[in-house]
């Protein structure tokens, strides 16, 4: 019998061509895996165009509740937000894509796992880190990084595939570099090279839509969210994945979420993407409200610089360490009181406070009006302020003994 590996297969050009290549430069039996993380209608036609490729079987493992609750849901919570514009959306998904391929790997006996991940993105990276993590004895074969693979140019894979049998309708037609799943999509290639560009968001948009192009009317959302997790949109309770899909709705409707960043990539270099997550970016900032009211500010503070590292781990597919799981630890203790409603509206592009109410909240109007109550006398303040601004005073008070004794 053929040793076989397991392909992360998309159905596009690239991992179509990879399954003929592999056959002919490994003599392997290829079983190609697409691993669902709610990119919807791209799914369509896997199996047969798989077959039709050389692969002897194809696996459609649908993981996008797992996606939302182990790897979005504790993202959330953290406020993890990469160079303070990006919401990682390839990058949390690719962990449990890795973890998907093993588990196959381990059903086939398989003796390798393949990806298409070019040698200059992030995504190598992830993938690779996340099969060492969990199956290090698992060969990884990344044919863009080898000398074997020729093939340089949509052209060329299209040539190469119609040399090995395999005619299907791929275009040679330019267009953007496109991730998608639940919580984004991404868009990288044709203007977006080009930082001094503006992006052309009639050709790019996707899930939303240009904010002058949304509607002139406001519209409320209300959410609910239990121990930091959110639980109901709009009265109606719903699980994450479902949650996501309804704010991606709306946020679609009012031009919410497009980020247009110059990055910093793992691998050394800046690239430029244009990012639409209407969903996430209401999620967060309806988390991130409700967070003002429960947690007190050391524990912000010091949740600010988890949020920062967590980011930072998961861009760099880190997911599988102790790190990460440290900080998890932190962030969930930090979401024991995190529990309340959050009401906001939704106005071209813009999500504007409407009202966060909490069991837990820590706000008193009694101490916060400019009025005195029982617990705070404005007398109090002169204490406070003469001890905490001492070492500023004894400071200045040394400089200017010295520069008297120089006269």
């Amino acid at each position: 019998m053929k040793e076989k590996v397991v392909l992360a297969y998309s159905g596009g050009l690239d991992t179509t061509a990879i399954i003929p290549w592999l056959k002919e430069q490994y003599d392997y039996e290829v079983i190609c895996c697409c691993i669902n993380c709610g990119q919807g209608e791209e799914l369509d036609g896997l199996e047969e165009r798989a077959k039709l490729s050389g692969a002897s079987k194809l696996y459609i493992e649908d993981i996008t509740d797992e996606f939302c609750d182990d790897y979005i849901v504790p993202c959330v919570q953290a406020g993890a937000v990469y160079e303070h514009k990006y919401l990682l959306g390839t990058s949390m998904a690719r962990p449990g894509i890795a973890k998907k391929l093993v588990e196959i790997a381990r059903k086939e006996n398989a003796v390798a796992i393949c990806h298409g991940a070019t040698g200059k993105g992030n995504d190598q990276i992830r993938f690779e880190l996340g099969i060492k993590a969990l199956a290090p004895d698992i060969k990884v074969i990344a044919p863009w990084r080898q000398d074997n693979w020729q093939m340089d140019s949509r052209e060329a894979e299209i040539e190469y595939c119609k040399a090995h049998g395999i005619d299907l309708p791929f275009s040679t037609d330019s267009s953007y570099s496109r991730d998608r799943n639940l919580w984004h999509i991404s868009h990288e290639g044709l203007e977006l090279e080009d930082p001094s560009l503006e992006p052309n968001y009639e050709h790019l948009l996707v899930l939303t839509c240009p904010p002058e192009k949304a509607p002139d009317e406001a519209e409320y959302v209300t959410m609910t969210f239990e121990k930091g997790v959110p639980t109901s949109v709009n009265g109606k309770e719903m699980k994450v994945s479902d949650i996501i899909r309804e704010l991606n709705r709306l946020g679609g409707k009012h031009g919410i979420g497009i980020v247009d960043i110059v990055e910093n990539r793992v691998v050394g270099m800046k690239s430029r993407g244009v990012y639409e997550t209407p969903g996430g970016t209401i999620l967060m900032e309806a988390h991130d409200q409700l967070e003002e009211l429960c947690l007190d500010r050391a524990t912000m503070e010091v949740k600010k610089e988890m949020g920062n590292k967590l980011a930072q781990v998961v861009y760099e597919g880190k997911w599988f360490t102790p790190l990460r799981e440290a900080i998890q630890a932190f962030v969930e203790s930090t979401q024991e009181y995190v529990t309340g409603e959050v009401k906001f509206k939704l106005y071209k592009g813009n999500i504007i406070k409407a009202g966060t109410t909490s069991p837990y909240s820590l706000y008193s109007e009694s101490l916060a009006s400019f009025t005195t109550g029982d617990l705070y006398d404005h007398h109090d303040a002169d204490g406070f302020i003469t001890l905490f601004g001492l070492p500023l005073k004894v400071r200045a008070m040394k400089l200017q003994e010295v520069k008297n004794n120089q006269k």
